[in-house]
């Protein structure tokens, strides 16, 4: 049995690529926004401008962060079982996170989630088989601002049991959702022995640290939760034009972030990840879809797994405003483009609009997109049995292999069953069933899905000091309550 695996550089390119970066982190340096962490690196060896606020970084103190770096690590579901593992080729599937808006079913407008809307979402990505994680995907719009990272991730805890790929936008909310995750887990030890979420946490292009992000990555280094790094260049804007260029200065922000990170806890688990893109310079957007962006991931996922870290990419997105044609182009070729590159997680199932928007429906069928993709990298197995040499003597020149029990046995395996997303039926059928399109089903599959949904069983304590965490950090705020949902 065969896997294909897609490169796009050479092992000369990779080298090259990497090295530009280790100057770049020495001249121009990188600069620093927390204090405290520019101490860090001045008293690890790195010179610092404390006026500029910028650190220049040898290439020994990337060499040494590089060497404490866990190669792999594994995300837990609810149960305590090992549900992804970052690290090789293997390929997983979430949602991605923080849209600020969702799409319903037949409008042209999108607008702002509420915790309806959340609540539909993580139920709907908790049961469809293809997505390994689930994310925290909607800004709910009907709480405070202030804790709206956190009640994301209240929310997933209270109803999911896959793992969560989650962050935080506020230097104050890590604590409290460090709180919720260890609430669930037995303890801050059992937490960090059995991680259930990954938190995303983003430089500034270019080559910039804010003082939110250094503490986010300060705070998941030191308790052991894993930390996914989404450096972001934009070629032409916040990046150079060219691609290679964008894929060089990703790398020096993600070595920079891996420096920091371990020098605040050295061995924690971090990955590089990202969500870089070729900006329209006819917009002044910034398209997932577009084949240059899904090059430059691959490119910078290609230097991760050079250096043997675990890999992570939003993929498989669409920059369609509506579940139109175009979200099937741009969602399909991402999708098989990152598994061939074997990211390890790979973010945007459902999500539109420049990585602003969700649709349910658009996640429905990025579920079958993705089941297909799992098909494709599994192969074509090439065993005796699978040459059919027997059975096609055994059928000869009749040629009605349907009545063979060796089909009976291996149909099923060898071609992928869809779901009634996709159609595959005579033209007729599907008229007298009604004529809809991929969209229509897709809505209709929805509404399947979420109705068999199970919430994982929490004790009514468990409940209640979820709920106080997360209303002790909403009352300063102005959360005297929580929305009702269930």
């Amino acid at each position: 049995m065969s896997q294909t695996q897609l490169r796009l550089l050479t092992e000369e390119d990779v080298e090259r690529i990497i090295t530009e970066a280790y100057e770049l982190l020495q001249d121009p340096g990188v600069r620093i926004y927390d204090p405290e962490v520019l101490d860090m690196l001045g008293q690890a060896g790195a010179k610092v401008d404390q006026d500029a606020r910028v650190a220049h970084i040898p290439a020994d103190m990337v060499d040494q962060a590089l060497k404490t770096v866990p190669e792999s690590f594994y995300l837990y579901d609810r149960e305590g079982w090992p549900a992804v593992h970052y690290g090789g080729d293997d390929v997983h599937f979430d949602p991605g996170s923080a849209a600020i808006f969702v799409l319903d079913y037949g409008s042209l407008h999108s607008r702002k989630p509420v915790t309806a809307d959340l609540v539909a979402h993580l139920r709907l990505a908790d049961v469809l088989p293809e997505l390994n994680a689930v994310s925290t995907a909607l800004v709910c719009a009907d709480v405070p601002r202030e804790v709206a990272d956190m009640y994301r991730l209240y929310l997933a805890l209270r109803l999911v049991q896959k793992p969560i790929i989650t962050g935080t936008f506020a230097v104050e909310t890590f604590a409290p959702m460090h709180a919720l995750l260890a609430t669930v887990a037995g303890g801050d030890e059992a937490l960090r022995e059995k991680p259930r979420a990954v938190f995303d946490v983003c430089p500034s292009p270019p080559l910039l640290w804010s003082e939110i992000t250094c503490r986010n990555m300060v705070d998941c280094a030191r308790t052991g939760v894993p930390a996914e790094l989404v450096s972001m260049p934009l070629t032409g804007a916040t990046g150079p034009a060219n691609l290679a260029g964008a894929v060089v200065q990703h790398a020096a922000e993600s070595l920079s972030g891996i420096v920091i990170h371990q020098l605040a806890g050295p061995g924690a688990p971090i990955v590089w990840g990202g969500s870089p893109a070729a900006f329209d310079m006819r917009t002044g957007t910034p398209p997932m879809g577009a084949i240059e962006t899904m090059m430059i991931d691959m490119a910078y996922a290609q230097v991760g797994k050079s250096l043997d870290l675990p890999t992570h990419a939003y993929m498989g997105m669409s920059d369609a405003k509506i579940v139109d044609t175009q979200v099937g182009l741009e969602a399909g070729m991402g999708t098989l483009l990152a598994a061939l590159g074997g990211i390890n997680m790979i973010s945007g199932a459902g999500m539109l609009d420049f990585e602003s928007c969700q649709s349910l429906e658009k996640m429905v069928i990025d579920n079958e997109i993705i089941a297909m993709v799992r098909r494709f990298l599994r192969g074509i197995d090439t065993s005796d049995e699978s040459l059919g040499l027997e059975i096609i003597r055994e059928v000869g020149h009749r040629g009605n292999f349907m009545v063979t029990q060796h089909t009976l046995k291996h149909f099923q395996r060898e071609v992928y069953q869809p779901s009634p997303v996709i159609d595959r039926d005579f033209r007729q059928t599907w008229e007298k069933k009604g004529a809809h399109n991929t969209g229509f089903r897709a809505h209709e599959r929805v509404h399947q899905l979420i109705e068999t949904h199970e919430a994982p069983a929490l004790d009514s304590s468990l409940r209640a000091e979820l709920e106080q965490i997360m209303l002790a950090a909403g009352q300063p705020h102005g959360l005297e309550h929580l929305p009702k949902w269930d």
